[in-house]
């Protein structure tokens, strides 16, 4: 399968790209890693304006979508930028309440998840018992079985890998639907969010990757570039040979997604793996190419090494993915 961005979508790229190029999003990342949420709040309103939450938002709550392809775009962005905050989890908050065929939940909750005024998480037990950044949120969903309730607190911040990453255990609540649609939505909506995770990992490697290659050209041993050493030249291809292999992949099972198509799980699945193992190879190789410096948390580079391993396993681990591909 080959799958090429259209003009309209790759200027929706190039545009959220400057975007976020101009709000210098290492400050904002280290304000949320120390529970300074303002920036980070001030940075989704704009994405929002954008229009990047309203691509998992129906039309008829405001939206522009479901559209698949254009959020498996704008996540590889999110993740160049090492965006910080419940991105994924808002998206696939959104992909539940619309799955769920409640018109009072989706008329009530939908619009302001499109426009940013709701900033939301979600925790689906079935994948894990944390909700990303329930501290920073509105509202967070929980969906435990078939019961979709909203917590009432977001208990303590857990530590991360990534600072960032702000996880919390959050305690169900207010019940607000319950039975087999439950369970199917949600359902879905680990397929969206795994989605957006392998994109948002995808993004994550390439800068790591950019960062990396621009490092080794300007540092030198013995008077020449160490990027002329064929031992780097090579760790460095190599990572860029799992990066390509990533994207058409995360495209793939964006439209296997977008029409609906049976073996559309498996191919997110696929997806996930590929592009988290990509990611998590360009930070090691962006780690061990940088040397002493690619350790210090001083360095913006440290950001986007944090955050590698974490979008690996979020959603869906290496192990788990593998099994649901090769499940029959």
């Amino acid at each position: 399968m080959r799958f090429f961005p259209d003009a309209e979508q790759r200027e929706f790229a190039r545009s959220l790209d400057a975007l976020l190029t101009s709000c210098g999003t290492p400050a904002v990342i280290r304000s949320w890693a120390a529970g300074e949420h303002g920036p980070g709040r001030a940075l989704t309103t704009r994405l929002a304006e954008a229009g990047v939450f309203a691509l998992a938002v129906p039309r008829e709550h405001d939206g522009f979508g479901p559209l698949p392809l254009e959020l498996a775009i704008a996540f590889e962005v999110l993740g160049r930028h090492a965006v910080p905050g419940p991105l994924v989890e808002t998206v696939a908050a959104a992909a539940l309440l619309d799955r769920l065929g409640d018109d009072r939940i989706a008329a009530e909750r939908l619009p302001g998840i499109a426009s940013g005024k709701s900033v939301v998480s979600l925790c689906l037990t079935a994948v894990g018992p944390y909700a990303l950044d329930g501290d920073a949120a509105d509202t967070v969903f929980v969906v435990d079985g078939d019961i979709l309730s909203v917590s009432t607190g977001p208990g303590p911040v857990q530590p991360s890998a990534d600072p960032a990453r702000r996880l919390s255990r959050p305690t169900a609540g207010t019940v607000l639907a319950r039975g087999g649609p439950v369970a199917a939505a949600a359902g879905y909506a680990a397929d969206v969010a795994a989605l957006a995770t392998a994109a948002q990992a995808l993004g994550v490697g390439r800068t790591l990757l950019a960062r990396t290659v621009a490092h080794v050209t300007r540092r030198t041993q013995f008077e020449v570039a160490i990027g002329s050493f064929q031992a780097v030249k090579h760790r460095l291809a190599d990572t860029l040979l799992a990066l390509e292999f990533a994207e058409p992949l995360v495209h793939g099972a964006a439209l296997a997604l977008a029409t609906g198509d049976d073996g559309a799980g498996r191919a997110i699945a696929a997806a996930k793996v590929t592009a988290g193992e990509a990611a998590y190879g360009a930070a090691r190789t962006a780690l061990q190419l940088h040397g002493a410096v690619g350790y210090t948390d001083e360095l913006d580079l440290s950001l986007w090494i944090r955050k590698a391993r974490p979008l690996r396993d979020a959603w869906g681990t290496p192990s788990a993915c593998r099994a649901r591909v090769l499940a029959v």
